[in-house]
């Protein structure tokens, strides 16, 4: 076995020990990876323009982010309270309203018997409520990882990369400076490609619900905004406070919230990811799915979360460390070379 083979293998069983003994920290560091992508791409455009380097053009960047998010803050967060208030109170008379429902069908009866209000506000409900303090807490301390990882990787990228690629034979650090490039394209595609698919979803949805009178449209189309950064189940998972609203009204008002997500979702599918992404950060829908059940299984929400860059790191190296440099680049094929004298 080469070296340069060695060292990939060696670099490949380190990673997947990592994800086994301490999945979290390897999660973090990817999520900190991507901000770190995100903050060095608008801060090397701001130092290009302004003249004064990627290093302040970084800073630059991250200052006005973090003016834009406190801005937005103090716009927001009086309604958005408000709304979350109304969203809190409405779900009681509306999961009262479904137990109604149900309990006019002989089915509904029997799993109304076997999933009563009295068992989930007992002792469950209270450990589900401690449970849900305490993981809010540790997503705030890992929002900071994040935030320190990403802001030190933007500032001095060159470190981090000539540290990995340390780890390559000399002779091959500079087809592993291709390749690392290659994935840092890839995913900064995809984040910015995401980010106005984001922009989009929850613009739309709530336009749509504000269009149909449904309350809270402004917090439910942020939550779309933010589920929409997991494909294929976060648009799944962002329309149950919305249809929890609907059923506190007429059941009419149920079908037009399912053709407004229906309809923001098959626009952004079909119409808005293919304008954006193109051909670029294309990444095939059954894969990102099956990656995204098997991390969520695997890992909870930050597998979840992060499936779909993963998937798209994966196929950059993929394609890159097997399929062109073991596949393409292997012995070459009888056929391809001239035929001798025989020995």
């Amino acid at each position: 076995m080469s070296r340069t083979r060695l060292s990939v293998l060696v670099l490949c069983l380190v990673a997947l020990l990592a994800l086994i003994v301490a999945p979290t920290v390897v999660f973090l560091v990817f999520a900190g990876l991507l901000f770190a992508i995100m903050l060095h791409a608008g801060g090397a455009r701001i130092g290009r323009l302004t003249r004064l380097g990627d290093r302040v053009g970084v800073m630059l960047f991250a200052l006005a982010i973090t003016v834009s998010l406190v801005l937005l803050g103090l716009w927001f967060t009086p309604s958005v309270a408000e709304q979350v208030d109304q969203l809190s109170r409405a779900i009681p008379d509306a999961v009262k309203r479904l137990e109604e429902w149900l309990g006019e069908y002989r089915w509904g009866q029997e799993l109304l018997a076997r999933i009563s209000p009295e068992t989930l506000m007992t002792g469950s409900f209270r450990s589900t409520a401690t449970s849900a303090v305490s993981t809010t807490f540790g997503g705030l301390g890992n929002i900071v990882i994040i935030l320190f990882i990403g802001l030190y990787g933007a500032l001095e990228p060159a470190v981090y990369r000539k540290g990995l690629l340390m780890l390559l034979p000399p002779g091959q650090r500079g087809r592993g400076e291709e390749v690392i490039d290659r994935a840092i394209s890839r995913l900064g595609h995809w984040l910015r490609a995401q980010f106005f698919s984001m922009l989009a979803v929850g613009v739309l949805t709530a336009l749509g619900l504000w269009l149909i009178d449904l309350p809270l449209p402004m917090l439910l189309g942020l939550i779309a905004a933010l589920l929409a950064f997991i494909p294929n189940l976060g648009p799944i998972i962002a329309c149950l406070p919305a249809l929890s609203l609907a059923l506190t009204d007429e059941p009419v008002m149920l079908v037009w919230v399912v053709v407004v997500y229906v309809t923001v979702q098959t626009a952004e599918s079909y119409v808005l990811t293919p304008m954006i992404q193109r051909h670029e950060t294309h990444l095939p829908p059954a894969l990102v799915l099956s990656v995204q059940v098997a991390l969520g299984v695997l890992f909870g929400i930050l597998g979840l979360a992060l499936a779909t860059p993963l998937t798209a790191l994966a196929i950059v190296l993929v394609r890159e460390l097997y399929v062109r440099d073991v596949l393409e680049r292997g012995p070459a094929n009888a056929r391809e070379r001239p035929a001798g004298p025989a020995a």
